[in-house]
Formats: structure tokens, sequence, C-alpha cells
């Protein structure tokens, strides 16, 4: 990885947040608020989190607000919220996925959406960036659903190797407010970073040489395609807001088509 400022700007990037993460009782409406500043959304599938009046009522939402559809996938864990890692074999995982995605699409049809891409949660999400094996399995999978949809993980090498691999289209991730190892990987012990002003200045960081900053104090190169936005933290729409200021999101399909030089 390197340590150095080169430049390497981003002209387009995606803004991503996830959507539905309630059940029943339990509503989070502050994700709404990010709608105003986020190109697509994740939508929960009813595993870790959402039911089926939460999806119906995202799904409105983000069709209100014209952003990109995704599937928000998780382990079977409401009480952990998905944040608890489970061991699964392939064909597992492939039925847990397929079930999850498999759901939302027939929800978006009813609504004339498409689904474009798939994200995991919590504790899939960080396995799928640590471990080649797994991250495989669940690409493969998501796959199977539909060869269109992209496939968001973490940036950095397991999911370069796995688009390459699984030749399934990718949207490689970054955090504004996590810490950053300096082989690209996300810091799991460091605290997140709730100052809006490091925040943004991360982001010009990596809109200009798409560099992040490291815990031991350098910058690593990262190949970014998309910026996720929690609504867990307390500063998420100041955070979204002065991003949006900075440069305009689009959807990772844009981004791509852009890139072909079929738009300009």
């Amino acid at each position: 990885m390197q340590d150095i400022l080169e430049k390497k700007s981003i002209k387009n990037i995606d803004f991503n947040c996830d959507l539905g993460q309630s059940f029943g009782i339990y509503k989070n409406n502050c994700e709404f608020e990010l709608l105003d500043y986020v190109s697509s959304v994740n939508v929960s599938c009813g595993f870790h989190a959402g039911d089926p009046m939460t999806i119906k009522n995202a799904l409105l939402k983000a069709k209100e607000k014209n952003v990109v559809v995704g599937a928000h996938i998780g382990f079977d864990d409401i009480q952990g919220f998905g944040y608890r890692p489970i061991e699964l074999s392939e064909d597992e995982i492939e039925a847990l996925v397929v079930y999850q995605v498999g759901a939302l699409m027939s929800f978006a049809k009813t609504m004339k959406l498409e689904i474009e891409h798939v994200r995991p949660h919590g504790a899939m999400y960080k396995m799928a960036a640590e471990s080649f094996s797994f991250s495989c399995a669940l690409a493969n999978a998501i796959k199977k659903c539909s060869q269109w949809l992209v496939y968001y993980g973490a940036a950095g090498d397991v999911i370069e190797k796995v688009g390459d691999y699984v030749n399934i289209p990718i949207a490689r991730e970054v955090y504004l407010e996590k810490m950053y190892n300096s082989d690209g990987t996300i810091n799991s012990v460091a605290r997140d970073n709730e100052n809006t002003e490091v925040s943004i200045q991360r982001l010009k960081t990596i809109l200009n040489y798409s560099q992040v900053s490291n815990v031991e104090g350098g910058k690593t190169f990262l190949n970014i395609d998309t910026v996720h936005f929690s609504s867990r933290l307390p500063n998420a729409v100041e955070m979204a807001k002065r991003a949006k200021d900075l440069i305009v999101p689009v959807p990772v399909n844009y981004k791509n088509v852009y890139a072909s030089g079929w738009v300009e």
C-alpha cells in the first residue's frame, strides 16, 4: 500500500446508507433524514433487521427520493442485530443470501423498482472483508440471484480478488469515521471518529488522492467507489450534508457507465 500522496482524483462517487434498520416497535427514523444526501440505499431484508411493513415503507421512501435500491443482507440474528458471526456451509450461505435478496426483489417488483446491489451487514460484512472463501461464497450466491447485481464490500485486496475470481461487479466501500490499518483494512479496535470536520477532510483526501489516513499516521491508497454513512452516528446527517456540498454523489452503475465513456 502507498504511503505518499499521489494524484489519483475521483470524479464520481456513490454515497450509500442503510434503510429499514427497524423491527416491530424498534424504530430508526433518523435514517430517512439521510435520503436527501445519498445516491443509493441498502434495505434490510428481514433477518438482522426489517419486517414486512418496514421493508415496504423503506422502498416507498427510496422511490420517493429517487435513489438506487440495494439489498442489505445479514445473519438471522435479531437479538444481536447481525453483529455476531455465524459459521455456515456454502449451501447455507447461498440459501441465506438467495432468500433475502429474492424477498426484496419481489417487494421491489410490486413498486416497479429494480434491486441494483447487495451489501452485507455487521458480522457478515466483517467476515467478507477478511475471508476470501467466505466472500466468494457470498458473491456466488448474489450472482445466482442476478448477474447484474453489484456486490458492495469493504475496499481492499479481498473484494478486488473476489470481483475478478467470481466475475461479479463490485463496489469498494469506505467509511469516513472508521480508522484504517496501513494495509487498508478497517481497524476494528479503534474508536470511530465523530468529528465532522475531520471526516470531511478525509473525504477531500479520498476525492483528491484515493487515499485514507491510517493508524500509523500515514496514508494508504484504496480503490474506492462508494462512501457509507451510518445513521447510528450522532453527526451522520451533518456529515452527509457537508459531503454532498463537496461533491454530488452518483450511483455506482452511473459511475461505471461514465468510466466507459458513454456519458460525459
